[in-house]
């Protein structure tokens, strides 16, 4: 397994690449010139043909990376869905039609969400009306629902995106993922794109993919190089105390905080609104009606702090956010990962702070050493 990096390319613009004129002028809309890493990687690759194994942190630019080639391929004459992307959160999907909705303004493809929480009414009129769906972006569970209660067919697909596939399979989605890929065309071309490459994986690649690229973005740290990266030894009872004394210390911040369990999350959010602070809440439990509402009001800054549990550590694209708060510490360094690319996006800087208790030092040592940039330790206010 050969696995080419950004080093082995020579450096592109969009004007370089084959695409349409249509893209191009939708990409010129957007602002950007260049292709960012993981695009310069995998646009020339996909655009051949081929399929691609694609390794990149959060926040890289890879849904325009596989969705230009998509849009490309799409033909305009066939009847069905010609395109799936499979996406472990209702959130993503959202955020990757929306781009690829952007992407294709002067191309327009017909597309369908389909994910749980959401109304089947809709869903089934975008696969089932006079002009149906050609693309479909979703979540396993809710793909798996349509396909076994045959309103959806994918044997007129041509192209196959799994992206964020480590989550899904962290998730529990492996024996779903396994059986929709069986309902598609062998003779199709897949796209995987994922940060980490645990064997699960490795499975997936072996046994639904043709000879694949191996394409990685290098960098010396797993985690975005603008993020600032500190921690607080903090008593596991000061733990609100020291998040509000970091909120505190700031002009305008807006964070994400991250529990790990939803009833932790709310017990937070309760305390931080009690408090005073224009603060909200993100959990799978939530509607999402619900969630949109949130997420509404935090980009908007009517929220300055997101209370949220892992369901916000991908699929999140909000510029500004300025700080990522651990306030439990992750599960393990991916997770730890995922949720601190949540700030420092768009080239923007950001800060991620983890508070650790008594009952955390060890976890967080294992996530420390893993990674290859230094967290620095600095003393929460509370205790000057």
């Amino acid at each position: 397994m050969a696995v080419r990096t950004l080093n082995e390319v020579p450096a592109a613009a969009f004007a370089d690449l084959p695409i349409s004129q249509e893209i191009y002028d939708a990409v010129a809309d957007l602002g950007w010139e260049a292709p960012s890493p993981i695009q310069e990687l995998a646009l020339p690759a996909l655009l051949r043909g081929e399929d691609v194994v694609g390794l990149a942190q959060t926040g890289s630019g890879k849904t325009a990376g596989f969705g230009i080639p998509l849009i490309e391929g799409i033909d305009p004459d066939v009847r069905g869905v010609q395109a799936l992307v499979l996406v472990p959160t209702r959130e993503l999907a959202i955020q990757v039609a929306e781009e690829i909705q952007k992407l294709s303004r002067y191309s327009p493809v017909r597309l369908a969400v389909l994910t749980g929480g959401a109304a089947m009414g809709p869903q089934l009129s975008a696969l089932r009306g006079r002009t149906p769906a050609q693309l479909v972006v979703g979540t396993p569970g809710r793909i798996l629902d349509h396909l076994q209660q045959g309103t959806l067919r994918l044997d007129s697909v041509r192209y196959l995106v799994l992206d964020e596939a480590d989550r899904m399979l962290d998730m529990g989605f492996a024996p779903d993922v396994t059986r929709i890929l069986g309902y598609t065309p062998k003779e199709r071309q897949t796209a995987l794109f994922s940060a980490t490459m645990p064997t699960a994986i490795r499975g997936i690649v072996s046994r639904h993919m043709r000879s694949p690229q191996w394409l990685a973005v290098k960098s010396e740290a797993p985690t975005v190089d603008t993020v600032e990266q500190v921690f607080y030894n903090v008593a596991d009872r000061d733990k609100t105390r020291g998040l509000r004394s970091i909120v505190d210390a700031e002009r305008e911040p807006l964070a994400i905080v991250f529990r790990r369990t939803q009833h932790g999350a709310a017990k937070l959010h309760r305390q931080l609104e009690r408090d005073g602070y224009k603060v909200g809440v993100l959990h799978g439990r939530m509607t999402q009606p619900q969630r949109n509402r949130t997420l509404d009001a935090f980009r908007a800054g009517k929220i300055r702090i997101l209370v949220a549990t892992n369901v916000a550590a991908r699929g999140l694209d909000i510029p500004d956010v300025s700080h990522v708060i651990n306030y439990d510490i992750p599960e393990d360094v991916e997770t730890y990962v995922h949720r601190i690319g949540r700030t420092a996006r768009a080239g923007k800087g950001g800060v991620a702070a983890t508070l650790v208790g008594e009952s955390d030092i060890e976890a967080f040592d294992v996530i420390r050493r893993a990674l290859s940039v230094q967290v620095r330790e600095e003393k929460l206010s509370i205790y000057a």
